[in-house]
């Protein structure tokens, strides 16, 4: 794992004010992700997860505090601004696959490649993640863990430096979900992608370099794991 930073958050705190009462999502947090580490944020529901990776993916703004993805200031960042970084160097996959029902998987990933600025082949994502053979086949053709793969592939064509998966196996079961898990760990490991994946479940912990745990908003302990193991070797 590199020593480079790709992010950099600094007590970043996220807060919503509903009528008199406020609601604190993220306190404070400061958490670094590396070049070509795969990281684990886990924790209960309701512990900042979503919130802290939707801020580093530009998809929300913290209430307070700085992130720096490579020295850019994302927390300063204007809404062009913010569109352009999402567009240029994150790839998102979330629970559910949002893939468009009426195009094929092929169809699907292009329409990212279509507007990156440096995209692989549609078909390259795809055969990444072990369906180039499917790539004809309609979302309603596929298995939950077909689309979700597709939904990876799509993630990660334009080839982005960050790979940012919220409970990317939360509507799977084990044996599908640990197909996803090796989509993901063969994506940063061969495309070298800086990559955190959000999950409560405690057993994908063991594919990470380093498992950032997280309660109430705050980062409560950081592990590294000397020995990161395979998807195929963690029990469910």
């Amino acid at each position: 794992m590199s020593t480079e930073s790709v992010f950099a958050a600094r007590e970043v705190t996220k807060f919503y004010d509903m009528g008199e009462v406020r609601v604190h999502a993220l306190r404070g947090v400061d958490l670094e992700l590396y070049s070509g580490e795969m990281m684990v944020l886990l924790g209960p529901s309701g512990s900042g997860k979503s919130t802290l990776l939707n801020i580093l993916g530009g998809l929300d703004r913290a209430s307070a505090g700085t992130v720096l993805y490579r020295g850019f200031d994302i927390t300063r960042a204007n809404d062009r601004e913010l569109t352009q970084y999402r567009r240029s160097h994150v790839g998102f996959v979330f629970q559910f696959y949002n893939l468009i029902p009426s195009l094929t998987a092929l169809e699907n990933v292009t329409a990212v490649t279509e507007i990156a600025t440096n995209p692989m082949k549609a078909q390259e994502a795809l055969d990444l993640v072990g369906l180039g053979d499917r790539m004809h086949h309609f979302p309603s053709q596929l298995s939950g863990g077909q689309q979700q793969r597709v939904a990876i592939a799509r993630a990660i064509a334009k080839r982005p430096s960050v790979l940012l998966c919220d409970e990317p196996t939360g509507a799977l079961d084990s044996e599908t979900g640990i197909v996803v898990l090796e989509a993901i760990d063969k994506v940063n490991r061969e495309l070298g992608a800086a990559t955190a994946v959000i999950t409560h479940n405690a057993d994908i912990a063991g594919m990470a370099d380093r498992v950032v745990h997280m309660s109430n908003g705050h980062v409560s302990h950081v592990e590294q794991n000397a020995h990161r193991r395979n998807p195929g070797e963690l029990h469910w």
